[in-house]
């Protein structure tokens, strides 16, 4: 079971992460902006009201479609479908149902889609 702590530990060594606010997330720094490679999910709770950061579920951008795909279809019970990222190579990770490991590497992941130049 992992948690923000963890997320926060693992993003802090890797190199270039850079911490957001006021939500929480990571980016690293990309010709002068910061691109967010994990952030806090915002759940829709109540049709046509604004989404609410939900911090128990993080969204993990990875390097494609095709990615998240294969983590879907190998991962079942630890991420979240929600239709607003249909389309969007992230996935959404329910922390308390993937291991430490599990997180890093998606983060890690997530932290080279930006650092390789991709």
């Amino acid at each position: 079971m992992a948690t923000l702590d963890d997320v926060r530990r693992i993003c802090s060594e890797l190199e270039g992460a850079v911490e957001g606010s006021p939500d929480f997330g990571f980016g690293v720094l990309v010709k002068g902006k910061v691109k967010g490679y994990v952030w806090s999910w915002k759940e829709r709770v109540e049709p046509k009201k604004p989404r609410v950061e939900n911090l128990e579920v993080v969204a993990i951008r990875l390097p494609n479609l095709l990615a998240k795909e294969v983590l879907e279809n190998s991962s079942p019970g630890w991420w979240v479908d929600d239709p607003h990222y249909h389309g969007y190579p992230a996935v959404l990770v329910r922390l308390e149902k993937i291991s430490v490991e599990e997180l890093a590497d998606l983060l890690i992941e997530g932290h080279n889609t930006f650092r390789s130049g991709k």
